[in-house]
């Protein structure tokens, strides 16, 4: 048994390794993956040769290189699968709170009226989706798991580009003003999510490491739902829908580019 070890300049967080992942599912010499999100280095436990594992990573054009190989015993590959294990029940359960955050503000948001909420949802979506694809066809073929991946890419950018039409027609038409106290609370209870999903980062044996990739995963979530809560506090003070507007049109924006990075896959 061989491990090669990588460092993967672009592999920010969560999302990234689940594109990783499912590169190199098709790879049967594959035995074990176990990813170091902060120090960005991926640790392949595999039969044989590395040359088809680097070229599949090589071809995600995330700055990867191969750092070196070196044979381990079966008794570190074990340790390595009972790690992925546990990793995947936590993205279960971070999965679950993103995509239940999704449901709240994209009904919120319909009601009260704010496209900032509305686009706050589809981010949530949109950071749900990328590992969560690989979760929900457990078992099934790679094709399938590719083909799950690029419906809900396309989806999200048909979504994304609907909702900066919205926006547009929203600008040039009269619209009353969004419910800015919905606005706020809703933000508020996305903030306390993404606070609870770094507790349970935290909880996880390897702390340090998922506190970090947490961080940096959420950081565009926390920065989303405070710019909604700026915007619902700048609708009640001007009376005006102008900034519940740009603040989703910039949101939209976001979808759309995470929506690219799934169609890549």
């Amino acid at each position: 048994m061989n491990e090669t070890v990588y460092n993967i300049e672009k592999m920010d967080c969560l999302a990234e390794e689940q594109i990783i992942r499912m590169k190199l599912e098709a790879l049967h010499n594959i035995k074990a993956l176990n990813f170091e999100i902060p120090q960005r280095k991926l640790y392949v436990m595999h039969e044989g040769d590395a040359t088809s594992i680097t070229a599949a990573i090589d071809s995600l054009h995330l700055n990867s290189s191969l750092i070196k190989t070196q044979e381990v015993d079966e008794e570190n590959a074990l340790l390595f699968s009972n790690e992925a294990g546990h990793q995947r029940k936590l993205l279960w359960q971070v999965l679950t709170i993103n995509f239940f955050f999704f449901l709240l503000e994209m009904i919120t948001g319909f009601i009260s009226g704010s496209m900032g909420l509305i686009a706050d949802s589809l981010d949530m979506l949109a950071d749900s989706a990328v590992y969560g694809l690989a979760l929900f066809v457990v078992g099934k073929a790679l094709y399938q798991k590719r083909k799950v991946a690029k419906i809900s890419g396309y989806l999200q950018l048909l979504l994304a580009m609907l909702g900066i039409i919205e926006v547009v027609r929203r600008f040039f038409g009269y619209e009353e003003t969004p419910n800015f106290k919905m606005m706020i609370i809703i933000s508020v209870l996305a903030l306390l999510g993404n606070a609870f999903t770094l507790y349970l980062l935290q909880k996880s044996r390897n702390k340090e490491a998922h506190i970090k990739a947490s961080t940096i995963c959420t950081s565009t979530d926390v920065i989303t739902n405070a710019g909604v809560i700026v915007a619902g506090i700048l609708v009640y003070f001007t009376a005006s829908n102008l900034p519940d507007l740009i603040m989703g049109a910039i949101v939209f924006v976001l979808v759309g580019f995470a929506s690219y990075r799934i169609l890549k896959l």
